[in-house]
């Protein structure tokens, strides 16, 4: 086996404080009715602790050097597969068993892939009852924040939509080795059984919601009229109405629009494109 040396390019910072390591799984309230899948394993650590308390684990990890440590530390169970896999290119219903139980998310993940790849697992069409991910403390804060808080961006608004957030625990440095430059945190999404609201166009509201966040100091028509695809749909003037049809100041920003002003004003956006 070869010796261990984490990897810039991966984003590598192994968890090694077996407290937090315990605590992860216990804030996951894994039962052996539950098939998990970590993302991430590394070296196993959290691994063995998930295999022990689980029916099944399903580790994907992209360095392929580190395989043989996950498959050393999940040799003692007979209910983990190890799979090599770059997460944000495999389609992930085909790494799951066939015959799931209850499907949950637990993972250390690398820092700079939380925001698509929570994207990608809150949109992927798999039935997870729940996301427990440690991330970096500052993008934990940002996902949990209330939309319309001084925390929140266009992920906070994503987020809600599809999910309760909660912050379960805050990790230190010193866990991790090597330690990183920032604190993390451990953050629960109990997944929603359907969406807070009804809305025609999903895919506009949340673009919406994006471009009004990219340029979130402008005004929130200025900064739609800065967003190339949707100004190619929507004039200051369509999207200046809309706001005044809805009671809303058409001097806003978009972080004091709430997940419902977003949604209603993609319903009356729909059909509303230039001629």
């Amino acid at each position: 086996m070869k010796s261990l040396t984490p990897k810039k390019k991966f984003g590598q910072n192994f968890l090694s404080d077996e407290t937090v390591l315990s605590r992860i799984a216990d804030c996951a309230d894994i039962t052996k009715d539950d098939d998990i899948l970590e993302i991430g394993p590394g070296t196993g650590n959290l691994t063995k602790i998930l295999a022990s308390r689980a029916r099944s684990v399903t580790a994907v990890e992209i360095d392929r050097d580190l395989i043989p440590f996950v498959t050393v530390a999940a040799e003692p169970f007979q209910n983990t597969r190890v799979i090599n896999a770059d997460i944000m290119k495999a389609d992930i219903e085909s790494l799951l068993p066939e015959n799931t139980g209850s499907l949950k998310v637990v993972a250390n993940i690398p820092y700079y892939i939380t925001t698509p790849l929570v994207t990608k697992l809150l949109s992927c069409g798999i039935s997870f009852e729940s996301l427990v991910l440690l991330v970096q403390k500052e993008v934990a804060v940002r996902m949990a924040a209330p939309p319309g808080s001084k925390d929140c961006g266009a992920i906070s608004y994503f987020v809600s939509w599809k999910a309760h957030p909660m912050i379960m625990l805050e990790v230190p440095p010193e866990a991790f080795y090597p330690v990183p430059k920032v604190e993390s945190a451990l953050i629960r999404l109990d997944i929603r059984k359907a969406p807070l609201f009804d809305v025609s166009d999903e895919e506009l509201m949340f673009s919406l919601i994006r471009a009004g966040f990219e340029l979130r100091r402008k005004t929130f028509v200025n900064a739609i009229a800065s967003d190339s695809a949707l100004a190619a749909r929507f004039s200051k003037e369509i999207i200046s109405e809309a706001l005044l049809e809805l009671s809303i100041d058409r001097n806003i920003r978009a972080e004091r629009l709430t997940l419902s002003d977003f949604g209603a004003l993609a319903d009356l956006l729909a059909g509303k494109e230039k001629k």
